[in-house]
């Protein structure tokens, strides 16, 4: 069954989940980590992506996030190739790190941020890599010791978070715990990271009740939300593709910008398709590739076949 595309708008809030590939490892130790948290941290600060939770495991991390100009995809291909990049070189490996496709829900915040923000602050709770809320509030590797004031992420948006909980900072920080508690008991993997019609409407009794009723809701596994909810966002991304591009047009368009870059360049498409990296041919190639990548949504993949280079090479050009 074919995947679906990324529901990816500037200033949406994004639950991302992050696996190894093959259940592998995506961190071996706390140098690794520290590198992990390093880059996501500088990234969203330059991109304008906003954090709100995290919790980085060992085969796996979540991230709770409000995309920024940019978009979720750039700054998740950026984040990962990069940290991969490290990764390999540091533990001498080769091949892929993350499965191949991290995994994103678009989430209704006023109804499901502070469930988000639990959720991923108890992991390491709930996987046992901590035993008690004491020791979760000095687990650096998790927001939860970041609201707790242990460790110090600039980048986390802590008086954001605590703002669901109060209007001022002391007794927001107490509903908070006292919300973290009550959540501890309750479990929510399957209404916040299962399936869309599961999540969309409180689990599957719900679902069935519905169906015995004659009621039918809409549902998207890559959006956490009411019916109303799940249809405005499905609406928002059929407005704005149909703003795109058609494949046609978007191909004819890619052909007049490889000719008219090399007509401005002095040289000829076969000159620049011919692999040579001579003269003006590496600045030409990197205009094209943030233009096709950034401006037209092409993989890198497909960037890389128009102008005849490496994936990783088109990789290296937009990073």
């Amino acid at each position: 069954m074919p995947r679906g595309a990324r529901l990816d708008a500037p200033g949406t809030l994004h639950h991302v989940i992050i696996r190894g590939i093959e259940k592998g490892d995506i961190v071996k130790d706390d140098e690794d980590r520290k590198e992990f948290l390093r880059r996501m941290g500088e990234l969203a600060k330059g991109t304008g992506t906003s954090i709100y939770a995290f919790a980085v495991m060992t085969n796996h991390a979540h991230i709770l996030l409000k995309s920024g100009e940019q978009g979720l995809s750039t700054f998740m291909r950026r984040f990962l190739s990069g940290y991969a990049q490290y990764y390999n070189r540091r533990h001498h490996r080769v091949g892929h790190l993350f499965q191949n496709r991290y995994k994103s829900i678009i989430c209704e915040e006023d109804a499901y941020f502070d469930k988000l923000v639990a959720y991923i602050h108890l992991n390491p709770l709930r996987a046992g890599l901590v035993t008690t809320f004491e020791e979760l509030a000095l687990y650096p590797w998790g927001g939860h010791a970041v609201m707790m004031q242990k460790v110090l992420y600039p980048w986390l948006d802590r008086d954001y978070v605590l703002s669901f909980f109060d209007d001022t900072g002391g007794k927001a920080r107490k509903a908070y715990l006292e919300y973290l508690e009550d959540e501890k008991v309750i479990n929510r993997e399957k209404e916040l990271s299962g399936g869309g019609l599961l999540r969309s409407h409180g689990g599957w009794s719900k679902v069935q009740s519905m169906r015995k009723q004659g009621m039918k809701a809409l549902s998207d596994d890559r959006i956490l939300g009411g019916d109303a909810f799940v249809r405005e966002v499905l609406r928002e991304a059929e407005d704005q593709e149909k703003e795109l591009l058609s494949a046609k047009d978007r191909s004819n368009q890619i052909n007049n910008d490889i000719e008219d870059a090399c007509s401005k360049a002095g040289i000829t498409v076969a000159v620049l398709r011919s692999g040579s990296r001579r003269g003006k041919l590496p600045t030409v190639r990197k205009q094209l590739a943030e233009k096709f990548v950034k401006e037209y949504g092409l993989s890198l993949a497909e960037t890389a076949r128009q102008l005849w280079v490496t994936t990783a090479a088109v990789s290296h050009m937009v990073r």
